[in-house]
């Protein structure tokens, strides 16, 4: 019988969600709150739909000749894919069986989920640091950042590629301290392959309106082009690629 989980949706994109154009599927379900989060309607397993393995790979399959061909693959995003560990590590394991490079976009908070075998499957992390500084990361999130670091150190013993990705957001996540932090335990790991800046924005504040939820940080402006400069400066000075 083929492992069932939830999903949200699944979609194509491009240079976001990985190398190429990728298939990224959308799970459902998340232990995080973030202030900032563009898709509340993930938080709840119960909002998405129940899916086996196979319908999963039914889907991918369409699109596996185009996405080989763009240099891309499977990205498993959410909500937190590491919610439904068994789910996410047969997916990633079916999509190696067919060739396909595998990407996995996590906060970490989660990553004791992960083991050994799913992270074997697995050829990239997008791993989500959403703050350095351990009271902020509570404020902003409802969790805590230990697990994070945690998973990061154990991604770097593995020697699993590693894009870290860090939401910018004016007056929460610009501290310069925290940030020069975060980029000196980063270029402490020697698997990071990249840093990507993401200016915070808005785009999913109608689906708080849907949702007859308030958007937190509704008055938050998005941050200037000097700021993001500034950030990505700062982890240029630690030797990091930073986009």
């Amino acid at each position: 019988m083929s492992t069932t989980g939830r999903v949200h949706s699944w979609d194509l994109s491009t240079g976001v969600d990985g190398p190429g154009t990728r298939f990224v599927l959308f799970t459902s379900g998340c232990p995080l709150r973030c202030l900032y989060c563009a898709n509340p309607d993930t938080w709840h397993m119960r909002d998405g739909k129940q899916r086996t393995v196979d319908e999963v790979m039914d889907e991918i399959g369409k699109y596996r000749s185009f996405i080989t061909a763009a240099g891309g693959g499977v990205t498993l995003t959410g909500g937190e894919p590491l919610l439904q560990p068994a789910f996410t590590a047969e997916i990633l394991h079916r999509c190696k069986q067919l060739g396909l490079h595998t990407a996995l976009d996590t906060s970490g908070f989660l990553g004791a989920r992960a083991t050994d075998a799913l992270l074997a499957d697995t050829d990239l992390v997008l791993l989500d640091i959403k703050s350095f500084d351990i009271a902020a990361y509570r404020r902003l999130t409802g969790g805590e950042l230990a697990p994070t670091l945690s998973f990061a150190t154990r991604l770097d013993q593995l020697g699993i590629p590693v894009w870290l990705r860090y939401v910018l957001v004016p007056g929460w996540t610009d501290d310069e301290a925290a940030i020069d932090g975060l980029a000196a335990f980063t270029a402490g790991l020697g698997n990071v392959e990249r840093v990507d800046i993401l200016p915070f924005h808005k785009l999913g504040a109608a689906k708080y309106d849907a949702l007859g939820i308030p958007f937190p940080l509704h008055d938050t402006p998005s941050p200037s082009p000097a700021l993001v400069e500034r950030v990505r400066g700062q982890f240029r000075e630690h030797g990091l690629r930073a986009l």
